[in-house]
């Protein structure tokens, strides 16, 4: 897929952004995506500070039908995003969209337009492209500060044999179907400014 560099941390992905059917846009419908300890949270909480009124969803809030244990086995199975029954996150969008009250809702949510249940609602689709590497360290300091050298060497190979696979099945997947793809190395500062940028145009 063709891209356009915006700047030294943004890449555009061309055609991917729904359109809406009305020349007068109610509330734009953001989705922000990273692996874990990525910043993808983080970064939320920044742009609901730095934005006017904005509200936000929080995938990891909510419990699913469907949610999956063994992400290895699900990679191996073919990485089907649809597993997942996210009926209760679409009923709250659809409750702030039908609310009228705010301009944007951010959605802090993992799959991009890769769920069938939830791209319909999606307007622009963005994607924290964080290395691996900076992802498991960030984990490790934020997870296992008080842990054991024993606890921190048990969880490496945990994630060496089963996590690691579904973190790499994540970017092929969900960064290519991304509108915009954010260098994940910068701030949360220059992140969320980098965001916001792009979602007031």
């Amino acid at each position: 897929m063709r891209r356009n560099y915006d700047d030294n941390s943004v890449i555009r992905h061309n055609g991917t952004e729904n359109v809406s059917e009305s020349d007068e846009i109610i509330m734009k419908i953001i989705s922000i995506a990273a692996v874990t300890a990525g910043g993808k949270t983080t970064v939320v909480n920044k742009l609901k500070e730095q934005l006017d009124n904005v509200h936000t969803l929080h995938f990891d809030d909510y419990t699913f039908e469907g949610e999956v244990d063994d992400f290895y086995q699900w990679v191996l199975d073919g990485a089907d995003y649809n597993v997942w029954n996210l009926r209760p996150l679409e009923e709250d969008i659809l409750k702030v969209k039908n609310s009228g009250e705010y301009k944007y809702l951010i959605l802090d949510y993992p799959f991009a337009y890769c769920n069938e249940q939830i791209k319909k609602y999606i307007d622009m689709a963005i994607f924290i492209d964080t290395p691996l590497d900076i992802a498991l360290a960030r984990r490790i300091l934020r997870d296992l500060g008080n842990a054991s050298g024993d606890e921190i060497r048990d969880d490496l190979e945990l994630y060496l044999k089963y996590a690691r696979i579904a973190f790499i099945q994540m970017q092929k997947d969900i960064l290519p179907s991304s509108d915009y793809i954010i260098d994940g190395t910068k701030s949360v500062t220059d992140i969320a400014d980098s965001i916001q940028t792009i979602i007031e145009k």
